[in-house]
């Protein structure tokens, strides 16, 4: 399996205006690639699609809810339309609920899964028939070290992640057996310093904050970039991820007792947030855009 060189790619970033997405696409553009960015935030987007021109890149953007199949597709239709084909799709949208899981609702609990896991699963169904026509590429999605490692107030998020990594392993060995040149990989990056823990909803009183150490978005998106290029099947971004992933495989007991020790007071900041502050968990929420908007800390 080979994939093209990213000066030659056409790359579709789904979950762009803020973050690692938004950081990915820039590092995709500077390096020659055509990029196509996607989210919700028309502002946020509009403000990178400017940046990656004025850097004399190549992009536009595409409005999208990941939750809904049919604004997915427009993403893939708009790209295939706009450049003739698309190289490699990398989806990074997400969401979370900081909160004990018995005090989720059901419709909140099905809105993390729908964005994290059904939209990253949409994802894939509108790209795959792309690279197969044009002979391969690359899926790259971005769940989370939550994916392997338990991560107690963030069921839902937790659960969502765990499916992603399913679903990518299931889809990789069916690609295999079709013979398709498609590389499909699951970037997992433990605790990253972006703006998600100022969108996302709690229910602790406090703002939420990650669990140190902290990844640099600019390291994940760097990993983003070597497995465009280097087929991979998984990687897990940050040392302190690493310990942790390999730790949860040969001891999960003992990871059990690390989160029961810090899991829970690291998550909690001293700043107070209501439960119905404003968040991103139905509609975008502004003035985290850009990148030095980088106030809270991300798990993934």
């Amino acid at each position: 399996m080979k994939l093209k060189p990213i000066n030659q790619q056409i790359v579709v970033i789904v979950g762009a205006s803020s973050g690692i997405g938004r950081e990915t696409a820039l590092r995709f553009a500077k390096k020659g690639a055509k990029v196509v960015v996607a989210a919700r935030s028309e502002s946020g987007l509009a403000e990178l699609v400017e940046e990656i021109k004025q850097l004399g890149g190549e992009a536009i953007s595409v409005i999208a809810d990941v939750s809904e199949f049919e604004q997915v597709k427009v993403i893939a239709d708009q790209t295939v339309a706009a450049y003739g084909r698309l190289d490699t799709w990398i989806h990074v949208s997400g969401t979370s609920i900081v909160a004990p899981f018995d005090q989720l609702s059901p419709e909140e609990f099905r809105r993390v899964i729908d964005v994290n896991l059904n939209g990253q699963a949409y994802g894939a169904m509108v790209a795959l028939p792309h690279l197969k026509k044009q002979g391969g590429g690359a899926l790259i999605h971005v769940s989370s070290l939550a994916a392997r490692v338990p991560f107690p107030l963030q069921s839902a998020y937790a659960a969502s992640k765990h499916g992603i990594a399913g679903f990518l392993d299931s889809m990789r060995i069916e690609l295999q057996y079709q013979k398709q040149p498609i590389s499909v990989t699951n970037v997992m990056p433990a605790v990253t310093n972006t703006p998600i823990f100022n969108k996302i909803r709690t229910k602790l009183g406090v703002a939420p904050a990650g669990l140190p150490p902290y990844n640099k978005p600019s390291t994940v998106a760097d990993a983003i970039l070597y497995v465009a290029e280097h087929p991979t099947r998984d990687f897990v971004v940050g040392d302190m991820g690493r310990i942790l992933e390999m730790l949860q495989r040969i001891a999960p007991s003992v990871v059990d007792r690390l989160f029961l020790q810090v899991g829970f007071t690291a998550q909690l900041t001293g700043e107070p947030k209501s439960a119905d502050a404003p968040d991103n968990l139905y509609a975008p929420i502004s003035g985290y855009d850009t990148n030095t908007s980088r106030l809270r800390l991300e798990s993934g």
